[in-house]
């Protein structure tokens, strides 16, 4: 049963559980990582028998393997995934960023530009459940920004087929290459480049532990969106909301994982018993209902507050990757809300709305990572470079206060650069 708390009986620091990994992950990933670098696909192909027991001949999914998916799904899913990337496209647009140029000094031009970077990266996880969602999110913004190339990676099933509805969203997105691969090994592939698949720039997509690890060990040499922990939720809500509703937004991630957390911040202690007891009733009728009850029992809380100001305070403390405002007039509280990844707005928006179809993304900040990090945007796949431009006269009227500046530094040669062409 979800724990009831005053404000105050435990550290906010707490409130969200974190992943501790009972085995050496970091040794595990790392031997990994080195045996991909020296045998490219061959230890590709020996990893996906020893891991997802599947006999490959050739890692690419084929065409025909996408319209056999395309065909096996169902038309109403495949009219639904064309909603939501229209909604995805549509918010992203608004996020590109122009190049810029200055040029209001006489012979002197200052500018900066705006590149997408090559090829983008995205992982997509196999396992208990396919996520589609997450190959929209991930890849249309990378096709908004301009990369020249998008590749997609995916565990495959033990017949060494990859979940249609995973082909399916990747043929709406219009991803350009899609590899059978999971894990590490997949992560690996990406940062490195194998036989068959490309070497990408950036590396994007949630994953187990051994993908994050693997994220995190390949960071320098290829970019990432983000390490991301177990999945969510902190809702504050008042005494008006309706704790059967409550509940339902909780268990919308508690059943991601038996480490995902789930937190209602309210001043209504009469709220926190209703919900809980509302909990009790629709655990059992979950398909995922062993998972969303450990999650609960191990990582859920109820903390009661003060007030809703300081629920709004915890839930800047905590910076939560998803935060739900269960309250009249929510817009009256956004400017308070200052740590979030994905801020959900009053009685009428789940946070189900977030994962697939509104048109946020849905790839967020975790473990309170929302205070200095952001949603994964088009800015993750664009880079930026500035270039400068001064004219021989221009040079020679600020040469001298370079030159100025560098000795400072004591750096000379920095000082000569700068007069030596005034000197002609």
């Amino acid at each position: 049963m979800i724990k009831i708390l005053r404000y105050g009986q435990v550290a906010n620091s707490d409130i969200f559980a974190r992943v501790v990994p009972a085995m050496n992950v970091e040794a595990i990933v790392t031997d990994i990582i080195e045996n991909v670098k020296a045998n490219g696909d061959k230890a590709l192909f020996e990893y996906c028998e020893k891991f997802d027991k599947a006999v490959l001949t050739d890692l690419r999914v084929s065409e025909d393997e996408i319209n056999e998916a395309v065909a096996a799904v169902e038309p109403k899913f495949l009219e639904i995934l064309e909603k939501a990337a229209s909604n995805i496209r549509k918010f992203h647009e608004k996020q590109v960023r122009n190049s810029f140029i200055i040029n209001d000094e006489n012979g002197i031009v200052i500018g900066q530009k705006v590149i997408p970077v090559d090829c983008a990266g995205l992982y997509v996880p196999g396992g208990t459940a396919a996520y589609p969602s997450t190959v929209l999110m991930d890849s249309i913004p990378a096709k908004i920004a301009g990369c020249k190339e998008v590749v997609m990676v995916t565990p495959p099933n033990k017949e060494g087929k990859v979940n249609p509805v995973i082909l399916a969203a990747a043929k709406v997105a219009g991803i350009d290459k899609i590899f059978k691969v999971g894990g590490a090994q997949a992560i690996a592939a990406l940062a490195y480049g194998t036989q068959s698949i490309p070497k990408a720039d950036k590396i994007v997509g949630p994953g187990n532990a051994f993908v994050a690890e693997a994220k995190k060990q390949v960071f320098g040499q290829v970019s990432i969106d983000m390490i991301a922990g177990p999945s969510e939720i902190l809702i504050v809500a008042d005494g008006k909301s309706n704790p059967a509703h409550i509940a339902a937004d909780l268990l919308s991630q508690a059943e991601h994982d038996t480490m995902a957390s789930a937190v209602l911040v309210t001043e209504s202690e009469e709220l926190a018993k209703a919900v809980q007891a509302e909990l009790e009733k629709q655990i059992p009728m979950l398909e995922r209902a062993e998972i969303a009850r450990k999650s609960i029992d191990d990582n859920g809380k109820i903390i009661v507050a003060d007030d809703l100001s300081k629920a709004i305070e915890i839930a800047n403390e905590i910076a939560p990757e998803h935060l739900e405002l269960c309250v009249d007039n929510p817009f009256d509280y956004l400017d308070s809300i200052r740590h979030a990844g994905s801020i959900f707005m009053g009685r009428n928006c789940p946070e189900a709305l977030g994962d697939y179809f509104a048109g946020p993304n849905h790839t967020l900040p975790t473990s309170g990572t929302a205070k200095f990090s952001s949603p994964l945007s088009v800015d993750d796949f664009v880079k930026k470079t500035q270039y400068t431009y001064y004219t021989k006269e221009a040079l020679e009227r600020v040469a001298k206060d370079v030159a100025f500046f560098a000795e400072k530094e004591g750096l000379t040669a920095h000082a000569k650069s700068a007069v030596i062409r005034t000197e002609d």
